[in-house]
């Protein structure tokens, strides 16, 4: 009898052994399982990660339009490139995110005379229509920014460099103005001669006049000096230190008008100016080139104009421009930033 119960007392003890053996392996493929699909935890961009920045920009723009070199919508001058300043504030509020509202000053510059080739056959006929213009614009935008390399620490551990990219909305005030020749299209002086004047006033394309349903511009209405534009390209920023960035970006704006340089339509009878000669030698500009072949025109209120033929003669083919392609303009920038509010202290050592 006592040696059952040794016997059944070694088999429990075995038993549970191997009980506990399997338990184990069983705990010890779990805890495997569970560090092979461990990610580490994650990181929460909190408040305390959050900053803003002050940022002072130097730009160049460059203009693509109706009065550009060639009939391309990716033809420009470089000699018009103009330059601009901009302030901005930059609010840091993720991994990779950053807001930034801007105002920016800068001009728009275009002109037929300087820019297109009288010899070339596209180039040509943009001569001959000797159009100018000069815009200062004004634009309050908003972009948000997307960076390639990420940031999960505070400002001070910000990485070296990073590039980005970035897309937003704006508002602009436009206000294209040309050079008032000489003189009227009757060679009477004009008193606004070699003056920078507005160019929407005079609603050079008829958009002030009462247009017949026949006319080429019939429905055109006056375009605002406010307009919208979609902001968006690409760039990189480099630390400099604690608080100090430097950007570099190339932008454009793709706007929602085709009058950033006045020119979009079709020419109109100069009879609709009325007794407006400034508008009327505004709108048509060829004879001052003196070209050869002006003919005498009959305009609506029975005055008689020199004007060649294809350029300020009323016709659905005499176009003056083109609104197949709305205007824009591209902004390279050089932009300084500082961390506003920061607060870094450095190691004592004793």
């Amino acid at each position: 009898m006592r040696n059952v119960w040794l016997f059944l007392c070694c088999f429990l003890i075995c038993l549970s052994f191997d009980s506990e053996a399997q338990f184990n392996r069983k705990q010890i493929k779990k805890n495997n399982k569970r560090i092979a699909s461990y990610r580490g935890r994650k990181q929460h961009f909190g408040r305390e990660k959050i900053y803003n920045a002050v940022s002072i920009s130097l730009n160049a723009t460059n203009y693509y339009g109706d009065l550009a070199p060639k009939p391309n919508k990716f033809s420009t001058d470089i000699s018009f490139t103009r330059p601009g300043i901009g302030i901005s504030l930059n609010h840091r509020f993720g991994p990779r995110y950053t807001l930034m509202g801007q105002f920016m000053v800068t001009t728009l510059r275009g002109s037929d005379k300087e820019s297109a080739d009288p010899n070339d056959d596209s180039g040509g006929s943009r001569y001959l229509r000797n159009m100018e213009f000069r815009n200062t614009i004004k634009e309050f935008s908003t972009v948000a920014i997307f960076d390639l390399f990420e940031n999960q620490a505070t400002y001070i551990s910000r990485v070296r460099w990073t590039p980005y990219a970035f897309v937003g909305v704006a508002g602009f005030i436009s206000n294209p103005k040309a050079r008032a020749p000489e003189t009227d299209l009757n060679g009477n002086p004009l008193a606004e001669a070699g003056k920078w004047v507005k160019l929407r006033p005079l609603g050079t394309e008829g958009q002030h006049a009462d247009l017949l349903e026949t006319d080429a511009n019939y429905g055109k209405k006056p375009y605002k000096a406010f307009q919208f534009a979609i902001p968006f390209g690409f760039g990189a920023r480099f630390r400099i230190n604690q608080v100090l960035d430097v950007w570099g970006d190339i932008g454009f704006r793709y706007t929602f008008t085709d009058y950033l340089d006045d020119v979009s339509g079709n020419y109109v009878d100069l009879g609709v100016f009325g007794n407006d000669e400034l508008a009327r030698a505004m709108s048509y500009r060829t004879n001052e080139l003196n070209p050869g072949g002006l003919t005498p025109e009959l305009a609506r209120n029975g005055q008689t104009y020199q004007l060649r033929p294809g350029y300020g003669k009323e016709h659905p083919n005499n176009i003056r421009g083109s609104d197949n392609d709305k205007d824009i303009y591209m902004v390279t920038s050089i932009r300084l930033s500082y961390i506003i509010g920061a607060t870094y202290h450095k190691a004592r050592f004793r």
